[in-house]
């Protein structure tokens, strides 16, 4: 272990920091922010010392220093209006300034000298165009967006970014490489990848999207991270609900969707103790209504997901959280080739809970904590009944053409159960003005079991069954308790005050124990081409670590232009089902399945840096320009280690995850947007981009040994390789109360294999197999929302909002996937080969 440390540069590089830093002594944590400032006088610009600064909803109150300045630490991200007093001055009120999670706030505060007493100056706060102290390409998104852009989840607003796919990728990563946080403790799902849970629109008060990279205070993340921060309740009660469908006007272009929200927060004693609620419930027939309404009674697909918090204020500075998030979904999959057996399909059912406890205080005003304790919990089913019903050894029925399943149902049973404790302390501490440090450590303990019963038909690589061979077998049992935790500390040096310059330095070291042990498989020749297995000995696997030191800098031009460098280090741990699949004493004595999974893998690692540039032009329009290389190594694949003939044997062998391919990606981001004005606002990208690598994911060298390919040695195009993209989001707010949100999205095709075939089972003659070598046709969509605000003078304390939601304004059928034959669908006509159609969903929205 000291020898690979004393091989590691990034540990090395950490070390150094850590050393630099402890003079000082040992961040943000995902839901605060810092305001602060100076006051001066309006005609001398003299600093005022002695001003009474007050954040009135906080009940939080200071005075400015000898140099006119004054700081608060750990402001719960929302906003909120300012006073200032001073004995000889007017005194003012700044409204609607914004504190966002993990950045300052800064304001410039002039008061004007009065010598008699006369009325308060109310003003209104605009927040800064742009933020000079994050240093990577970051998007900040209030709850207001959330809630009039044309969106069906809270994260899907990450798509209209510069930089990501409309599926969840960040600049060319697989979707899996993203991080979720909520309240800035994780929300991930840990065995198969992917947002543990979603939460109701209404119980968000902001979205952080960092696609150039992050803090250290972030980790288990390679290519993007996700912070939700929730709301909180105040002195004043406030409800809110929401409801819609998309079948008002009937009609066969309908989901049959329903969807209602509602929500509540206020005070349960006053300046105290305070409550948040929030839940969300949604219905629907899905886009395949019309075969499902034959097997099964609407509706088919269901989701649940709520929120809850309490918050106890002890003092102004210190307070206790108590929050819970669950999610239940209910549904089934549709498979076209399926349409005429739909009941063959198992019901999936997915629980997700998570229950946090967070302290928060301030002991002095340069330094505030947060103590987290959080519990994750996910079950998934799949399939009902006892795994023993499964019809393993009499598969399905194709008909004579082998294109339909007509009777039968598929080999597929599933239990498994993640949960999560996690233990998390954050530290932030600012010893001078241009000096904010921040510090913590997290621990975890996971409990993971899983028992999976699958069995698939092979197939040629053209989608044909292969009738006469036995079924491959992936079934896998196994339960662990992996754990994992990590430290980190970083800087943020200087200011952009007089055009200076910020320095952003940070590391975090992170590990992880499988707590498991690597069977040692040693094959036995048992005739010409088929083998037998045994298992010897097992192997402990080894502990991993990771330093990942990080690196950004900020120079200002000009009064109103930033440049930013941005350098990182960043790493995830494998998903556990690629650490634990199979390999249970219990699942190998069952039997191998084609798939083991292998504990000794490697984190995957990826660095990456950026170079943008950001401009503020008139009428509050900013443009921004980044340019950024990212090279991610150690990632997942599956290779095959032994194969029989199959023809002939029977029997496949297996294959096993390792860590063998690498990707990259490199692009340019061009953004003009204006956040605030009159009437128009919004956004509008474009983004070109080249994502390559030797892989696609982490079954890509399997499926190739399963169709007989050699395994790929060269790079090629990703699936989700979008060269050009341009995206649009745009706002028109007119004077009488109508709000129109339009979203556009266009990008050039993505890549797909062409290796034509006349049979279904071989390749047409003079074809060779490369793969991603052809492009689909380019992709266009067009979503738009109106509103129409008004009030009752019945209800004068009551907004009211008519809306309508319509998807795919234009009703494009883009193309989502091509067989190898270049048909759009395949052989079938799969609709699934196209985005769904045009819906339009009317509601009516209420708050007071």
């Amino acid at each position: 272990m000291l020898r690979a440390f004393a091989q590691n540069p990034a540990g090395w590089g950490c070390v150094a920091l850590i050393l630099l830093t402890m003079h000082q002594t040992p961040c943000l944590a995902g839901t605060a922010g810092i305001l602060e400032g100076i006051v001066r006088d309006k005609k001398t610009s003299e600093v005022l010392p002695g001003v009474v600064v007050e954040i009135q909803a906080l009940k939080r109150g200071s005075t400015t220093g000898p140099e006119g300045r004054f700081e608060f630490h750990n402001i719960p991200s929302a906003t909120y209006d300012v006073r200032f007093a001073l004995v000889g001055y007017r005194t003012l009120i700044l409204k609607g300034v914004v504190v966002n999670a993990d950045l300052r706030t800064r304001l410039d505060v002039v008061l004007e000298s009065s010598e008699i007493s006369i009325g308060e100056v109310v003003v209104t706060q605009q927040a800064p165009l742009v933020h000079p102290d994050v240093t990577s390409s970051a998007y900040f998104v209030s709850s207001n967006e959330i809630h009039d852009l044309p969106l069906t989840s809270v994260t899907d607003v990450v798509g209209l970014k510069a930089g990501t796919t409309l599926e969840g990728n960040i600049r060319g990563g697989r979707n899996t490489e993203v991080g979720y946080f909520v309240d800035g403790l994780p929300v991930q799902n840990l065995m198969s990848g992917g947002l543990g849970l979603q939460l109701p629109p209404n119980s968000v008060t902001n979205l952080s999207i960092y696609t150039g990279g992050f803090e250290a205070e972030y980790g288990n993340s390679l290519s993007g991270v996700i912070n939700i921060v929730t709301k909180t309740g105040g002195n004043e009660h406030e409800f809110f609900l929401r409801a819609l469908e998309d079948n008002l006007l009937g009609g066969t272009q309908v989901s049959k969707e329903k969807e209602v929200e509602l929500s509540a927060s206020g005070p349960m004693v006053r300046d105290r103790l305070f409550y948040t609620l929030s839940l969300d419930g949604s219905i629907s027939g899905t886009r395949w209504w019309q075969d499902f309404e034959r097997f099964f009674a609407e509706p088919i697909d269901n989701q649940l997901s709520g929120f809850g918090k309490l918050e106890y204020q002890f003092s102004p500075t210190m307070r206790l959280d108590a929050e819970v998030l669950f999610f239940l979904h209910q549904w089934r999959d549709y498979d076209f080739s399926w349409r005429l057996d739909l009941n063959g399909l198992p019901a999936e059912r997915r629980t997700a809970y998570r229950f946090a406890v967070i302290l928060t205080d301030s002991p002095s005003e340069s330094f505030f904590y947060d103590l987290s304790l959080c519990n994750y919990r996910a079950r998934s089913n799949i399939g009902d009944g006892s795994k023993n019903d499964l019809p393993v050894n009499n598969p399905y029925q194709y008909d004579f053409f082998l294109q339909y399943v007509i009777s039968g149902s598929e080999a597929l049973w599933m239990r498994s159960l993640q949960n999560t404790l996690t233990a998390k302390f954050d530290g932030t501490w600012s010893p001078a003005v241009n000096h904010l440090m921040k510090f913590g450590a997290e621990m975890n303990f996971n409990d993971l079991t899983s028992d999976i019963v699958k069995y698939t038909p092979r197939t040629t690589y053209f989608g044909r069954p292969l009738v006469n061979e036995p079924q491959l077998d992936f079934s896998s049992t196994y339960s662990y308790g992996p754990r994992s935790g990590g430290l980190y500390i970083s800087d943020k040096i200087g200011g952009m005050e007089k055009r200076g310059s910020l320095l952003n330095v940070g590391c975090r070291f992170d590990f992880l124990d499988p707590r498991a042990s690597r069977p040692s498989i040693n094959p036995i020749l048992m005739g010409d081409t088929a083998y037998a297995y045994q298992v010897a000995a097992p192997v402990r696997a080894s502990l991993k670590y990771r330093f990942s030191p990080r690196v950004g800098l900020g120079l200002q031009a000009t009064e109103n232009s930033y440049f930013f460098i941005n350098l990182g280090f960043y790493f995830q741990n494998p998903l556990f089902d690629y650490l634990y699949t199979g390999i249970d004493r219990v699942a190998l004595e069952k039997g191998f399945s084609a798939l083991l999974g292998n504990p000794d893998l490697e984190p995957e690692e990826s660095t990456q840096w950026e170079l943008s540039y950001r401009y503020s032009l008139p009428n509050e329009i900013v443009l921004s320009l980044a340019y950024f290389q990212k090279t991610t190594t150690n990632l997942i694949d599956s290779k095959t280690f032994v194969q029989g003939d199959v023809r002939i044997a029977g029997t496949f062998g297996f294959a096993q995850f390792v860590n063998v391919p690498e990707a990259s990606a490199s692009g340019l981001e061009i953004v003009i947007s204006r956040d605030r004005g009159k009437w128009l606002t919004g956004e509008v990208s474009y983004t070109y981009m080249v994502t390559e690598g030797n892989s696609g994911s982490a079954f890509d060298g399997f499926y190739l040994a399963e169709y007989g390919f050699k395994p790929i040695v060269r790079s090629f195009p990703l699936s989700w390789d979008q060269r050009h993209t341009v995206k649009a989001s745009i706002r028109y707010a007119s004077d009488n109360g109508y709000l129109l949100d339009l979203v556009l999205h266009w990008h050039t095709g993505r890549p797909y294999t062409y290796y034509p075939t006349s049979n279904g089972f071989t390749a047409s003659p003079g074809q060779d197999f490369v793969q991603n070598n052809a492009r689909m046709p380019d992709f266009f969509n067009i979503d738009f929302k109106m509103q129409k605000h008004f009030s009752m003078d019945w209800w004068s304390k009551a907004d009211f909002s008519l809306f309508v939601d319509i998807r795919n304004l234009t009703n494009e059928y883009n193309t989502v996937w091509m067989d190898s034959n270049g048909r759009e669908g395949g052989e079938l006509g799969d609709p699934s080969g196209h985005t769904i159609g045009r819906r339009a969903r009317f509601g009516l929205q209420v708050s007071f």
